[in-house]
């Protein structure tokens, strides 16, 4: 079985979030079980900085309405695991950031990806790659599932399965409908059961209706986004692919994020010898100039885009009532200026308490993740959520809302005594402060503590099991393919 895994962003190459964590990892741990995996991602500016010696593959012209842009796909020969191609097309890519620059989206973002997704087809077809699968990843490669349906395609992939996951249903690639016209998909595709979405132009619900079947990343959020509450519009659409619709639990990558091994953190620890953690606590307190007594005192840690969606209207509602306890605060992440400014007043106002680091730092938060007793996501939806997750492999105890993957991984070890973390389900400061306290509380007793603490090292959330379903999927994508009408 041929796959090819297209992603807007993949780690190490280009990040903003888990997207680039999961599309980075998945592939690896998919070749692992044989399968016969490769990945295709634009090449941007911040690209250039990890592949040492491209090699140009092909060269091609792409079309997207009237423009014609000079592309060419390149690989870096030295990696050897999973063959990684990037689509280069520097006026498209080589600039500054990956979809936005200081905070506003570029303005071309669909002739971007429309140029990539057709790049992506036209390297297939002209490589001799023949994929079985094509693997899709969220809106900006969701239009290669259409241009796999229009009439008249290529005989090279005529019988090539899509599959499409949803990583975000929030995130959709809406455009005004004039837009429509540069993808070249014929008329017929214009109407409110393909691409069309209240008058604009939706990438993603191209992708939904057109890939032969759908995934998102944990099993409970594929039933939320079939609800009006999750489903962003689109809960109709997805209702209609149902019987389509999977959900599979992203996994970590315990090769990256393990505290026995992690270079990045002060001492390595494991389960059986926590005497690491405590350094790495010592430093982190050291690092933000906190308050040596915060080692005898819980350090609730924060890493996460600061929006709504991840609780932050519920941490900013309880931040003083929260600090009343002697609790510790660090925070990792950029997002909303209401939050940048709420959190700067806070490390102000209380300096020996509140760290605030308002950047992307992948060191600081393997630090975090180390040196903090509690982890902290109140998200009023998460379709996966994976620092919740290395929280668990670091001892580090979440404090999470039981929405999505967040209640696929953690469970309350109030309700269940063999539980791995603190939840609450009302979305509310009353709710989360509540299981602060009931955190804090644990901490106090040590025995618990600790037991609790082996409870979380010992969930194993690796990609094993997540690849072999994938893998399985793969092939029910291709049957079902094979009993469509030639």
């Amino acid at each position: 079985m041929n796959i090819v895994f297209v992603s807007s962003e993949v780690e190490p190459f280009a990040k903003t979030g888990g997207l680039a964590d999961v599309c980075g990892a998945l592939p690896r741990s998919i070749a692992q079980r044989g399968g016969r995996i490769s990945i295709i991602t634009p090449f941007y500016r911040e690209t250039s900085l990890q592949v040492n010696k491209p090699v140009t593959v092909a060269e091609m012209k792409i079309s997207v309405g009237p423009d014609t842009f000079k592309t060419q796909i390149i690989t870096d020969p030295q990696r050897h695991d999973v063959p990684v191609y990037f689509v280069r097309c520097d006026k498209l890519f080589d600039r500054k950031g990956i979809y936005e620059t200081a905070g506003r989206a570029f303005s071309d973002n669909h002739v971007r990806f429309i140029c990539f997704s057709k790049a992506v087809l036209a390297f297939c077809r002209t490589s001799g790659m023949q994929p079985d699968i094509l693997h899709l990843n969220d809106w900006q490669s969701a239009l290669i599932a259409a241009f796999l349906q229009q009439p008249g395609q290529d005989p090279l992939l005529r019988h090539s399965a899509s599959i499409l996951t949803i990583h975000n249903l929030a995130y959709q690639g809406v455009f005004p409908p004039e837009v429509f016209d540069l993808t070249g998909l014929p008329s017929s595709f214009w109407n409110p059961e393909q691409l069309e979405f209240w008058g604009q132009i939706n990438f993603l619900k191209a992708g939904i209706v057109n890939a032969d079947l759908i995934t998102t990343v944990s099993p409970t959020y594929a039933r939320e986004i079939i609800d009006p509450e999750f489903g962003c519009g689109l809960e109709g659409v997805l209702a209609t692919r149902e019987q389509d619709l999977f959900g599979i639990l992203n996994g970590a990558d315990y090769d990256a994020w393990n505290p026995a091994s992690d270079d990045l953190i002060k001492a390595g620890y494991n389960a059986q010898n926590l005497s690491g953690k405590k350094a790495c606590k010592r430093a982190l307190l050291e690092r933000f100039n906190l308050d040596p007594a915060l080692m005898q005192r819980p350090l609730v840690g924060c890493i996460s885009r600061l929006v709504d969606q991840k609780g932050f209207d519920l941490i900013a509602a309880i931040f003083e009532d929260l600090l009343k306890t002697d609790i510790g605060f660090v925070l990792l992440g950029t997002g909303e200026k209401r939050y940048h400014d709420f959190f700067t007043r806070m490390a102000k106002l209380h300096p020996e308490r509140v760290g605030v680091l308002l950047a992307y730092d992948n060191a600081a938060a393997h630090q975090i993740e180390a040196g903090c007793d509690l982890f902290a996501m109140p998200s009023r939806y998460e379709p996966c959520g994976l620092t919740q997750i290395y929280s668990l492999k670091y001892g580090t105890v979440p404090i999470v809302r039981t929405t999505g993957g967040l209640a696929d991984t953690i469970s309350d070890c109030d309700q269940d005594h063999l539980g791995n973390g603190f939840t609450f389900e009302t979305y509310s400061g009353e709710a989360l402060l509540d299981a602060c306290m009931r955190a804090r509380s644990c901490y106090e007793q040590p025995a618990r503590w600790q037991a609790l603490i082996q409870r979380c090292m010992a969930c194993d959330f690796s990609w094993d099991v997540s690849a072999d379903a994938y893998l399985k999927l793969y092939q029910k994508a291709l049957d079902k393919k094979a009993a469509l009408p030639a």
